[in-house]
C-alpha cells in the first residue's frame, strides 16, 4: 500500500475523521494498489466521512501527500487491531521500568496513551501503589498487574514534561497541564503526589469536535435557539465525567459555523483546539497565558468579544463578572459541576453575602437564558448513552429566580415541554422505556416515586 495512504490513515484517525473498522472496510473494498485519492473519495462515498469534515480531510490528505515522499509512518495504522478488528488492548513496557533509558520511557508513554485514545479509554491512571489501570464506558479496568513503585510512577508522569513544568510540579506537588503528542492526540493531565508517591491522570481529549447534532441530546433545536442570543448567561452542567468539555467544545463549533462574532474562550487548560472559521476564536489558559478565570474575564471584557465562554464557574468573583459581563451585551457560556438545574442556580446565587442577595437575583432573572444539566449514564450495548435536563429561561423562570423559589424550577420543567424544556428524570424514564439503559441504572438517577413505580 502507497505511504501516502498510510500517512492518511495514520492522520485521519489521530483526527478522529473515521474509525479504524471503517478503514479497514475501504482497503477491502479497494486494489492494492489504489492511489490516494481514490482512497480518500471511497472513504466520503462510504460515508465514513461526516459533510462538516470534507474540508479536513482534503487538509490531511495534502500533509499525506507531502510526508509519503519521505516514506511511511513510523508504525502501521491498519496494524492497530487485534485479529478479530478490535482496537488492541493498551499495555505497559514488558521491560521493568527502571531498565529503560529516558527516550525509550518517553516513546512508551507516548505509544501507551495513544493505545488508550484508541482503545477508546476515556482517562488513564498512573499512581505509586497500585497498578495502572484505564477508566472504559466509567468501568476501571487495569492494563498490568505490577504495581508502580514511587520511584516508576515518578519517571512516568514527568518523562514528557519539559524543564520548566518539572520545576513546577516538584515545587507545588500538584500540576495541570495539556498535553499534545506529535501524533496529534490531546490530553489533560493532572499530576500530584499521594500517600505512597506521584500519580497522574490523563483524560482524552476528543481530536475532532462534534456537532450538537452528534451529542445526543434530547432536543438539539432548543439548544440551537440558546445559542441564537446576543447577550445573556447560559450554563452547562454535570458531574464530573459527564462530557461537559465535549459540549461546550460543540457549542463553540456550533457558534463558529453559524456566526461572524469574536468568541474567547478562558480554560483550564485548553483541552480542545477551536480553528476560527466564520468566527474569530481566542483561546486563553489559566496559568500559561493568565493568572485566573476573573483576571481573563477582567481583560476580555476590553478585548471587544461577543461571546466570553468560561471553562469552569467556581468563585464568587468569576461569577459575578460572568453575570456582569452578561448582562452588558455579551453572550457568555460557563460550566459548573451541579447536577441540575435547582441546584445549579442556588450554587450560583448562594456564592453571593445575604446583603446581595436581591440584587443579584433580579440580575440573573434578567440575564439567564438557559441551564443544560448532563449525565452519562452505561448504555444496554456496553457504551454510554447521554440523558440531559435543559432549562428555558421564561417569564415564569424569571420570577422564580427573583423570589428565591427555585424549588419550584421541577413543575416548570415539567410543563414547558413545548418550549423544548426537559426534565433528567423524565429522560431517563425515556431511556429505559427505549431499552438504551437498564432499569437498575434508571432507578439509580431518578428520585420520583411515581416514575420509580413504573420501573420493573
Amino acid at each position: 500500500m502507497q505511504n501516502e495512504i498510510l500517512w492518511l490513515a495514520r492522520l485521519g484517525l489521530n483526527q478522529g475523521l473515521f474509525t479504524l473498522a471503517q478503514l479497514q472496510d475501504v482497503r477491502k473494498s479497494l486494489p492494492s494498489d489504489t492511489d490516494l485519492m481514490t482512497f480518500a473519495q471511497q472513504l466520503i462515498d462510504a460515508g465514513h466521512v461526516a459533510d462538516d469534515y470534507l474540508e479536513t480531510l482534503e487538509c490531511v490528505a495534502g500533509i499525506a501527500l507531502k510526508k509519503g515522499r519521505t516514506g511511511p509512518p513510523a508504525d502501521d495504522p491498519f496494524g492497530d487491531a487485534t485479529g478479530n478488528g478490535s482496537p488492541k488492548r493498551p499495555a505497559l513496557p514488558s521491560e521493568p521500568i527502571n531498565t529503560l533509558d529516558d527516550p525509550t520511557l518517553a516513546a512508551s508513554l507516548q505509544l501507551l496513551l495513544r493505545d488508550c485514545a484508541r482503545y477508546g479509554a476515556s482517562d488513564l491512571h498512573l499512581a505509586a501503589g497500585s497498578a495502572p489501570f484505564i477508566r472504559h464506558n466509567r468501568l476501571l479496568i487495569p492494563i498490568d498487574t505490577r504495581p508502580l513503585d514511587a520511584e516508576d510512577s515518578r519517571r512516568l508522569n514527568t518523562i514528557l514534561l519539559s524543564p520548566a513544568q518539572r520545576a513546577i510540579f516538584e515545587e507545588r506537588n500538584d500540576y495541570d497541564h495539556a498535553l499534545a503528542l506529535p501524533s496529534g492526540e490531546r490530553f489533560r493531565v493532572n499530576l500530584m503526589v499521594h500517600k505512597t508517591g506521584p500519580a497522574g491522570a490523563y483524560r482524552m481529549v476528543p481530536a475532532r469536535v462534534p456537532g450538537l447534532d452528534q451529542l445526543g441530546l434530547r432536543d438539539v433545536e432548543p439548544v440551537r435557539k440558546l445559542l441564537s442570543y446576543h447577550n445573556g448567561l447560559i450554563l452547562v452542567t454535570g458531574p464530573v465525567g459527564s462530557g461537559k468539555t465535549t459540549t461546550l467544545a460543540a457549542l463553540v463549533n456550533e457558534l463558529n459555523q453559524t456566526r461572524q462574532d469574536h468568541v474567547i474562550t478562558v480554560e483550564d487548560p485548553v483541552e480542545v483546539v477551536q480553528i476560527s472559521k466564520g468566527c474569530n476564536i481566542t483561546q486563553r489558559e489559566v496559568g500559561a497565558h493568565t493568572a485566573s478565570f476573573a483576571s481573563a474575564l477582567k481583560g476580555a471584557l476590553r478585548e471587544d468579544p461577543d461571546v466570553i465562554v468560561i471553562g469552569e464557574l467556581r468563585d464568587l468573583e468569576t461569577i459575578e463578572m460572568a453575570i456582569t459581563a452578561s448582562e452588558t451585551g455579551h453572550l457568555v457560556i460557563g460550566t459548573m459541576h451541579t447536577s441540575d438545574a435547582a441546584t445549579t442556580l442556588n450554587r450560583l446565587l448562594d456564592v453571593f453575602p445575604a446583603s446581595q442577595q436581591t440584587q443579584i437575583r433580579a440580575s440573573v432573572a434578567e440575564s439567564l437564558r438557559g441551564i443544560l444539566c448532563q449525565r452519562l449514564l452505561p448504555s444496554t450495548n456496553a457504551g454510554l448513552v447521554l440523558a440531559n435536563e435543559l432549562l428555558i429561561a421564561n417569564t415564569a423562570v424569571s420570577a422564580l429566580i427573583r423570589e428565591g423559589k427555585t424549588q419550584g424550577l421541577r413543575n416548570v420543567l415539567e410543563t414547558g415541554v413545548r418550549e423544548g424544556m426537559s426534565l433528567m428524570e423524565n429522560v431517563v424514564f425515556d431511556l429505559y422505556q427505549a431499552g438504551k439503559i437498564t432499569a437498575a441504572t434508571a432507578r439509580q438517577n431518578i428520585t420520583g416515586k411515581m416514575i420509580l413505580a413504573k420501573i420493573h
